[in-house]
């Protein structure tokens, strides 16, 4: 949707959508992972806003949640609990049907946009090695069309076929890189407590890559209407249950019981659903490997694990990527390969953080070679958190929101406080507030 709403500036946009979209923020069949937690880092916030002003806003306005980093945001790290400092980057917590309705409810106001819905994409159509077009049909009747193009945008997700469709049209497969950190998730919604105000903190367990158990982790994330979507994680022989006992007694399996002590106050809303991504799957998309008038963006480009909440933001992130861009070549077939190298680095930050971090498990696969630059980087990223002054934690922050790249942790100011910091207080409970602790009764 980003994407239309950026090509419409150049051209007249038609956007294929298999689903039936809902007029009112609601999941739908074609994105069964909306069931579970998302966040907006603020590095995508703000790529939000820059294209479509005061988006933000008005998910805010409809209840979403700014979330401050770290103030409002207890993290558990092997050791203990992080210290809470002033706001210096935030996220924003809400459902995923919430910003999606947002962004379509602008997009749909936009007479430069036409959204066929109950259709999919099943093919594309070229013509001297360009691509043409796209090759539709109509879920109900089966009727099928060509539907001509200056520039075909593939944005049908994790389970885009384009691989497919260039195999039909006898052009090589585009190569891919694949970590596959193989988790499970498990997500539940929750009534947040009465006494819970409208500021309590998410609350984040992180997995340890030295616990002997495996990897297990948790996140509760606030998000509009008092609710709470929480998600468990864990590895193979770990797996989060759906069922409520098993789901709650993964939620104690965790280093710290605090999440499992919270739902015992909350009010469970339905049952938990589970997910299994496939893997962190990057297409290699250099030049040559997609023919001219063709752009890959979002998910159909870079999967990743979703437990790092870096997927919307670089969406975002892309679909700025084209927008300059296409100020700068338009709509010029010859051009796309330029385009599409700055859209596939948008996601460059995010996939070095996600595959860094998921290479240091030994249930990983698919590691490239990359062990041993991994561990120093790790090495390294432990010498930072055991620093911890503000200096670092800024540094840190800016780089995981995507609102500046990994190059900022190499800033003087950061490697000096990384070797003269001295180790970092961590406290053995989570630092809620009086305020907050009232909701364990």
């Amino acid at each position: 949707m980003l994407a239309a709403h950026v090509l419409s500036e150049h051209a007249d946009v038609t956007v294929i959508e298999r689903d039936t979209l809902p007029t009112i923020p609601h999941g739908r069949r074609g994105t069964p992972q909306d069931r579970h937690t998302h966040v907006l880092v603020s590095g995508g916030a703000r790529a939000l806003d820059s294209l479509m002003p005061s988006l933000t806003a008005e998910v805010t306005a409809r209840g979403a949640r700014h979330i401050p980093l770290p103030t409002d945001y207890l993290q558990h790290s092997a050791g203990g609990w992080l210290r809470r400092l002033p706001e210096m980057q935030y996220i924003l917590g809400c459902s995923r049907p919430l910003l999606e309705w947002a962004i379509r409810d602008r997009l749909r106001r936009n007479t430069a946009v036409v959204i066929r819905e109950d259709t999919d994409a099943v093919g594309l159509t070229t013509e001297h090695g360009r691509v043409t077009g796209a090759r539709i049909q109509d879920r109900a009747t089966g009727k099928a069309e060509l539907l001509h193009a200056a520039l075909v945008v593939d944005a049908t997700g994790r389970t885009s076929h384009l691989g497919q469709w260039l195999t039909e049209l006898s052009m090589a497969p585009i190569p891919e890189v694949a970590i596959d950190p193989r988790l499970f998730y498990a997500t539940r919604i929750y009534r947040a407590p009465k006494l819970v105000s409208t500021r309590f903190p998410a609350v984040n367990i992180q997995a340890d890559p030295d616990a002997p158990q495996g990897r297990r982790s948790g996140l509760l994330m606030p998000i509009e209407d008092g609710l709470w979507s929480v998600t468990m994680t864990g590895s193979r022989g770990n797996e989060p249950g759906t069922s409520a006992d098993k789901f709650i007694a993964a939620a104690r399996r965790l280093p710290h019981p605090v999440i499992a002590d919270l739902l015992d106050a909350a009010e469970p809303l339905g049952p938990a659903a589970g997910f299994r991504p496939d893997a962190n799957r990057k297409k290699l998309l250099t030049r040559g490997a997609t023919p001219p008038g063709l752009l890959v963006i979002g998910d159909a480009a870079t999967v990743f694990n979703p437990v790092y909440g870096h997927g919307m933001a670089v969406a975002a992130l892309g679909a700025v990527a084209l927008r300059d861009e296409l100020i700068r070549y338009g709509l010029n077939p010859q051009h796309t390969w330029k385009i599409q190298r700055k859209i596939s680095a948008a996601g460059d930050t995010a996939w070095r953080m996600a595959t860094s971090q998921d290479l240091l498990y030994t249930s990983t696969t698919g590691s490239s070679g990359r062990l041993f630059g991994v561990r120093l980087q790790h090495r390294f990223q432990q010498r930072l958190a055991r620093a911890g002054t503000d200096a670092i934690a800024a540094a840190s922050l800016a780089v995981y929101t995507l609102s500046e790249p990994v190059s900022r942790l190499g800033a003087p100011r950061v490697l000096l406080d990384a070797l003269r910091g001295g180790p970092q207080e961590l406290h053995a409970e989570p630092p809620f507030t009086s305020t907050e602790r009232q909701v364990f009764g």
